[in-house]
């Protein structure tokens, strides 16, 4: 797999290949860079049918479907240089409110449930509950809105608060919390050139926290911010090492006010490749279409899950809106696919 390679021989290069990792081979850190070395839309389309061969054979066609809500949002005290909801970017132009009221989050969770989604995700800012008293008001709050969820209705809560200590991990698992959202969002090498009011290292600990108290891992992170295909390729790695079972891809959909504001676009095709190779390194872990999805993609958003994605958040995101969930449904069914809930690594076939 080398520039100088012809179609021909690329198409049997990535053939055996994804024969290999259908089998029950990984592949080695160099391997992986070889293929960020793939260029032009017609070789990098080979690329996306190796790893579609692989979903197909290691995941099967359900899609997973989930929808998230932004339960408190704004004057976030981190500054992710991605992200309009930080105190540190003035110019940033999020809607700031307190921890929504359980009535009004149940709500919302019985409308994305009506819209096909089977999974529903509690979103808030700042750094995490880990830093605040062991029995705060609002992760107690947020606690019994996951025990009313389950009650309620037959989606499935899960919750993305920031850093969490093995105690709270332990109490998100008691209350009925089987999947958090814990992004690493880049590289460990490149994690500082975005974000310096908490670490990489810090971000891993939580995970390692939710996987020890037998909740899943929906960890993933940003492409397009400015890091390299090394970068992207490390993180791929990294999420391979942790043993995540889900892994959210969000395409930097730059917003005005952040330092990442001004960055260019992310190139369709780019993203493509970027999906195909975090397809090939995870062969059997969720990989779900998050944030960016139709802004970057626009009308080749289907060629994603032609590539190895085999989830999606449907419905808008925390800070930007997203396409209605009956076109998510329309694009499965012309791709022959289905919406549902997709089988998790090592826990269901």
């Amino acid at each position: 797999m080398h520039p100088g390679e012809s179609t021909q021989q690329l198409r049997e290069s990535l053939d055996q290949l994804a024969k290999r990792i259908i089998a029950g081979d990984r592949l080695e850190r160099e391997e992986a860079l070889a293929l960020t070395e793939i260029e032009g839309e017609e070789n990098i389309m080979l690329l996306c049918e190796a790893a579609d061969r692989v979903r197909q054979a290691c995941c099967g066609n359900t899609v997973d479907l989930c929808s998230i809500v932004n339960v408190k949002s704004g004057n976030c005290s981190e500054n992710c240089s991605f992200c309009s909801q930080s105190v540190h970017h003035p110019g940033q132009d999020s809607p700031i409110y307190g921890l929504k009221s359980t009535e009004e989050i149940l709500e919302q969770a019985k409308s994305a449930e009506a819209a096909g989604a089977r999974r529903f995700c509690l979103v808030s800012q700042g750094r995490g509950p880990k830093y605040s008293s062991p029995k705060s008001q609002e992760f107690e709050g947020i606690l019994e809105t996951v025990r009313r969820i389950i009650a309620e209705t037959n989606i499935k809560p899960c919750c993305a608060l920031g850093e969490v200590s093995p105690e709270q991990a332990q109490a998100l698992a008691e209350a009925g919390v089987t999947r958090y959202n814990h992004n690493l969002e880049a590289s460990e090498n490149f994690y500082p050139e975005i974000v310096t009011t908490h670490t990489w290292s810090d971000r891993v600990e939580t995970v390692q926290n939710l996987k020890a108290a037998g909740i899943q891992a929906c960890t993933g992170g940003i492409i397009g911010m400015g890091e390299s295909w090394s970068d992207r390729v490390d993180l791929a790695l990294a999420l391979r090492e942790l043993e995540v079972e889900s892994v959210p891809l969000n395409l930097l959909n730059p917003r005005q006010g952040t330092p990442l504001g001004d960055r260019t676009r992310l190139d369709a095709y780019e993203a493509l490749k970027a999906i195909a190779i975090f397809r090939l390194i995870l062969p059997t872990q969720i990989i779900r279409y998050a944030g960016g999805r139709e802004s970057v993609m626009g009308e080749l958003q289907a060629l994603g899950l032609k590539a190895g994605i085999n989830a999606m958040l449907i419905g808008h995101y925390l800070t930007t809106l997203g396409q209605p969930p009956e076109k998510d449904h329309e694009m499965l069914a012309e791709l022959g696919l289905e919406g549902g809930e997709a089988p998790v690594p090592g826990i269901e076939k």
